[in-house]
């Protein structure tokens, strides 16, 4: 019996089976499929060539196979026998890279793997164990599921296939828009309860805070309860009710039977006219009890971890619903938020919140919410947010009013039965263009430059497409609480395939790109801002990249969009590497980031009107996703200031966000702006860096982030050192 000498020395009886399924893997990754009577007649040539053996190195069996594969007409499965030989090696290689990622976790000084994400704590258990899986799955996920020119093109730097440590070794997606409507309403499971629909808003809110936990293990992005003032509303109503009634019990002496027969509602005149101290009674009640029912909402959010070890990513967007109800929820979560976090007060991070604006609602002094608007400003000279959404210019540039899924995605238009849906969609996965490195290699040339950007897209697009097939063909029970119990808006049985929620463009696959300044300057020298003509060369390359996820739409049938992704991480990534490969560029790969999409570069002084003017031609093409911001001095003294950019963002942008100091010192009682530093954070008062006596809030991308207790990448802190004010 011929033995066969394996990589680590060991030895194996041989089998020619095992040469038949290698055979046959290779031709089940091409067109033609698989040939059984070539894959025996090959193997059994290979076979009857190395029988003279009595040992044999595996190498040489290998070599032999890949020889009678090219010489047959099998060719294409040859080189699919050979891509895959290559990866195997080259993974083997990086094996020893393997295992010093999870000794680095082990041993807490892997900062690539622990500050990947600044809302997770890698000093905790229930993070590294996530960390460990992800790097566990994203090895796998290299070595045999995701398309090999796509790995090669991810690990040399040219783009980012995004959450390998989630997708695709599990089939999840990344955000979605919840629909907690249809779920309240029409009663789902969890665990082991069957949850009806709620009596109050108490048990409204305690329930949205479990649903959201429970959505939050079972995807990798945010998270978005859309105008979550009007889906709860009618469970402010319901609390309004019951105190009313218990008014007319203790306060009128009105028996049960008696108080069937009222029309009990806070819009009833005649009745609040007819018992008047019911009527506050029952206001005064509903208000207090709507105000700590959000109470404990925020504060379960910021003490839950889900399944993979963080807070959940979620987002409330809210502010266009005009009845009292409604009000009162708006009221209470910015109360709450302007009051903050325990004793101290601390900013919470999470939910992050978006104000809806909108003419005739709150935009103007006579509108009937411009009260709440006044309270939103307040909060966001506070707090940081809310950040503001123009309800009429994202009409304009995505088809339908929506809040984004978790911090920036957006979802296009969508019909069922001429009625447009969005809760319940989601996005399913995100590959980002690394455009800089296209710019270096194109050395002055647009031609260049478009070719291989050209090149660059299609690897983007069999990416993209590889995350759909990964999601095709997944059953329901995989997830009950997204596909069988409502959430993302489809009750199917546990053996329904999911495949008709991810077509015709109900869910988004997303494009992503980077660094647009740095690309231009490294195209044409100078700096895009200070040039019509480049201005114009920036959004060029972004209407094309959009013309073609247009065109993959057409093509395919599924909802490809252009995102400005937000790099957290990545924009150090794509840096590191270009630096390692072109060297060091002033401007570019000098920094130590990219800058995020078509964002301005963050350290050129303009006002915010000029930023806000320089950015707004952008969302229109990158409707998958988009956000502008500008960076504040303490507006706590001047919420004028800030309402005259908030209504100038109204005009121009559809998603506008405030970056003002909201740091505290518990040791000295400072609150203002900490001073950036290479490693951290230090109040400017007593030079307290301490993370335990000390908060300090930052965006990273969309969402506010905790640096001095998670610390950035070195370069999302160096990208944040770079930031100037803009007023």
């Amino acid at each position: 019996m011929m033995l066969v000498i394996k990589r680590d020395g060991s030895e194996v009886s041989f089998n020619q089976q095992k040469i038949i399924d290698a055979i046959c893997k290779a031709m089940d990754r091409t067109e033609k499929k698989i040939d059984m009577d070539i894959a025996q007649r090959i193997a059994d040539k290979v076979t009857h060539k190395i029988s003279k053996y009595e040992k044999i190195d595996i190498e040489h069996i290998q070599d032999e196979v890949q020889s009678a594969l090219m010489n047959s007409k099998r060719k294409d499965a040859a080189e699919e026998y050979i891509g895959y030989r290559e990866i195997r090696t080259l993974k083997r290689r990086e094996r020893g890279s393997l295992d010093k990622k999870v000794q680095g976790l082990l041993d807490l000084t892997n900062e690539e793997v622990l500050k990947e994400n600044s809302n997770k704590d890698g000093a905790t258990i229930p993070t590294q164990r996530d960390l460990l899986a992800g790097i566990m799955a994203k090895d796998f996920a290299q070595t045999y599921m995701i398309p090999k020119k796509v790995v090669e093109a991810h690990n040399q730097g040219h783009l980012h296939f995004h959450d390998q440590d989630y997708s695709p070794y599990f089939p999840i997606y990344n955000c979605m828009l919840i629909d907690l409507k249809g779920m309240l309403e029409n009663g789902f499971k969890l665990g082991n309860a069957q949850i009806e629909t709620p009596k109050s808003i108490t048990t409204a809110t305690a329930i949205t805070a479990q649903i959201i936990a429970q959505v939050a293990s079972h995807i990798y992005g945010g998270n978005t309860i859309n105008e979550i003032d009007v889906i709860l509303a009618p469970y402010v109503e319901h609390s309004y009710k019951k105190h009313y009634r218990n008014g007319l019990h203790w306060l009128y002496m009105l028996d049960s039977s008696t108080i069937d027969t009222l029309d009990i509602s806070y819009d009833n005149q005649e009745l609040h006219a007819q018992y008047p101290r019911c009527f506050d009674y029952a206001e005064k009640l509903t208000e207090k009890e709507t105000f700590d029912a959000f109470q404990s909402l925020e504060y379960e959010i910021n003490t839950l971890v889900s399944a993979n070890g963080q807070t959940p990513f979620s987002t409330f967007g809210f502010g266009r619903g005009t009845s009292w109800a409604e009000r009162q929820i708006q009221f209470a979560i910015l109360k709450n938020r302007i009051r903050g976090l325990g004793k101290d007060g601390k900013t919470p991070v999470f939910p992050k919140l978006i104000f809806g604006i909108e003419e005739g609602v709150n935009l103007k002094p006579q509108d009937p919410n411009y009260d709440i608007k006044k309270l939103a400003l307040k909060c966001s000279t506070l707090r940081m947010y809310p950040d503001i959404i123009s309800v009429p210019k994202v009409k304009e540039i995505t088809g339908s009013f929506k809040f984004p899924m978790g911090c920036r995605s957006f979802l296009g238009v969508y019909e069922e039965n001429g009625q447009a849906i969005h809760d319940g969609r989601f996005n399913m996965g995100v590959v980002t263009a690394n455009l800089p490195r296209i710019a270096i290699r194109a050395n002055g040339s647009e031609e260049v430059f478009y070719s291989l950007l050209d090149e660059l897209l299609e690897t983007c697009k069999e990416g993209l497409m590889y995350r759909v097939q990964r999601l095709k063909g997944v059953k329901a029970k995989v997830a009950p609480i997204l596909y069988m119990e409502g959430a993302a808006g489809s009750r199917l049985q546990p053996e329904d395939t999911i495949d008709h929620l991810l077509e015709n463009g109900r869910a988004s696959i997303s494009l992503g790109y980077i660094g647009i300044h740095e690309t231009i300057l490294a195209l044409y020298g100078q700096h895009m801002f200070d040039d019509t003509m480049l201005r114009q060369k920036g959004l060029d390359i972004v209407k094309y990249m959009s013309a073609r996820t247009e065109q993959w739409k057409i093509e395919t049938g599924y909802g490809f969009s252009l995102y400005s992704t937000p790099a957290e991480s990545l924009c150090y990534r794509f840096c590191k590497l270009d630096e390692e490969q072109f060297g060091v560029i002033e401007g570019i790969t000098d920094k130590g980031y990219y800058t995020n999409s078509f964002h301005l570069d963050v350290n050129k002084k303009v006002t915010p009107f000029e930023k806000i003017s320089f950015e707004k031609e952008y969302p229109q093409h990158a409707n998958g996703g988009f956000i502008t911001y500008c960076e504040f001095d303490s507006l706590v003294k001047n919420p004028e200031a800030l309402e005259a950019v908030w209504d100038f963002a109204y005009e121009n942008v559809p998603y506008f966000g405030t970056n003002t100091p909201t740091d505290k010192c518990l040791e000295c009682g400072f609150e203002g702006e900490f001073e950036a530093t290479n490693t951290g954070f230090e109040c400017p008062n007593c030079g307290n860096r301490n993370p335990k006596t000390s908060s300090v809030i930052r965006r990273c991308c969309g969402y506010l982030s905790e640096p001095s207790q998670r610390p950035f990448n070195a370069g999302k802190q160096k990208e944040v050192l770079s930031r100037v004010k803009h007023m």
